[in-house]
Order: structure tokens, then C-alpha cells, then sequence
């Protein structure tokens, strides 16, 4: 059974959401602040957070910062609903948008597309003939063992998370390096080209003209 950690300071959207869930047969924690959300997801192991980003104590977009690190999906649930909130919310790491009001019908087949697409079964992703092991820490490629570098493993990590997914290259550096982007694009442009050569992926891993990689499915 999938747990979902539901944050938001709307106490009635939260009893919605939350009710709904466990009538599908999710299993549901809640936090009404970011404070809380930050403690409850340092006790607990969850398979997808929705997240509002308008929150008291920590806002969404600061705990996104943390939570990003963690291998945890995240939806975000917010009012804000203009191109430029979306885009920003998602660059920073969520892996879907859905802006309030909502139906609950979509919320729920958002739900259950995150958890698919970021095949959130133990802590093993699969795809064509790559096996990693977020538990062992191993890339295996037809069975057998590929040594990567810490970064190329958290890249190939990040595209397993995100398959037929364009990702800049600004968020491939944030989210693996941990820092701001500065425009230069021949650190990830190394390292995604070591990683292509080394698990065979030439052809999956395609370059994205002024945008970045997509791993193609």
C-alpha cells in the first residue's frame, strides 16, 4: 500500500483529500504547516507528498527544497495558477501541478500516474535492460554490475523518475549538484555523456535542442 503525506493549512481540503485517498486504498498522513510536514517526513518513509505551496511556519517552495533530495515525488496543490508558478514549481523538482479548485476525480488519477511513472516499488527502478537498487546503491545492466560515478548515478536516477520527460539542463544541475545554475552547460553535458557511454544508452538519452535530456520510451 502506498503512503501519501498530504500538507496543506486547508483543514477541510485536507479531510477531502485525505478521505478519498483512503477510499482508494491509499494510506494517509497529513500536516497542516511546513514545520510539521518537515517532521513528519523525517519519521516516516513516503511514496508522494501533495503539497500546497502557500503554507504557514515553511512555505511549499522551501520545503520543495528540501524534500527534492529525498527521492520522494511531490504533487503540488496550489491557487496559483499562472504559466509562470507552474513552471517554477515544477523546475524545482515536483513531478505534477494541479491548482485549486480541483476535482477530486483528477486528483486521484494524478496520484496514481506519479506513483506509476515514478514506479515507486520498494526502492528498485526498472527500465529497458538497467536494474537501480536505491537500497544496495548498485546500477546493474543485463544482470551485471556498472560502476558510476555518485552524479551519474544521481543522473540516471533522476531520468528513471522522470521517463519521456524533457528535463533543462538548469534542473538536471540543481537537483544533482545542488547548487544554482550558472549557464554552464558542459558540466552536465559531460556527465550525461559518460553515463550514455557507460550503460549504453546513446540512442535513450536523447539531447533536447536548447532545452536539455529526455529519456525516450
Amino acid at each position: 500500500m502506498n503512503h501519501i503525506l498530504v500538507v496543506d493549512d486547508e483543514k477541510a481540503i485536507v479531510d477531502l483529500v485525505v478521505l478519498n485517498l483512503e477510499m482508494s486504498e491509499y494510506e494517509c498522513d497529513f500536516a497542516l504547516d511546513g514545520e510539521d510536514a518537515v517532521r513528519k517526513i523525517d519519521a516516516g518513509a513516503y511514496d508522494l507528498i501533495l503539497l500546497d505551496i502557500m503554507l504557514p511556519k515553511i512555505d511549499g517552495v522551501e520545503l520543495m527544497n528540501y524534500i527534492r533530495f529525498l527521492d520522494i515525488p511531490v504533487i503540488f496543490l496550489t491557487a496559483k495558477s499562472a504559466v509562470k508558478d507552474r513552471v517554477a514549481g515544477l523546475k524545482l523538482g515536483a513531478q505534477d501541478y494541479l491548482t485549486k479548485p480541483f476535482e477530486i476525480i483528477e486528483l486521484l488519477a494524478r496520484v496514481e500516474t506519479v506513483l506509476r511513472r515514478c514506479r515507486k516499488i520498494g526502492q528498485i527502478y526498472r527500465m529497458f535492460d538497467i536494474e537501480l537498487d536505491m537500497t544496495a546503491h548498485t546500477v546493474k545492466k543485463a544482470g551485471k554490475c556498472v560502476d558510476l560515478t555518485i552524479k551519474e548515478y544521481s543522473i540516471l536516477l533522476l531520468f528513471l523518475q522522470n521517463p519521456g520527460t524533457a528535463l533543462y539542463r538548469e534542473t538536471i544541475y540543481e537537483r544533482v549538484w545542488g547548487g544554482s545554475y550558472l549557464g554552464d552547460s558542459r558540466t552536465v553535458d559531460l556527465h550525461v555523456q559518460r553515463l550514455r557511454k557507460k550503460i549504453g544508452w546513446e540512442e535513450r538519452i536523447a539531447a533536447v535542442y536548447k532545452v536539455g535530456y529526455r529519456l525516450d520510451v
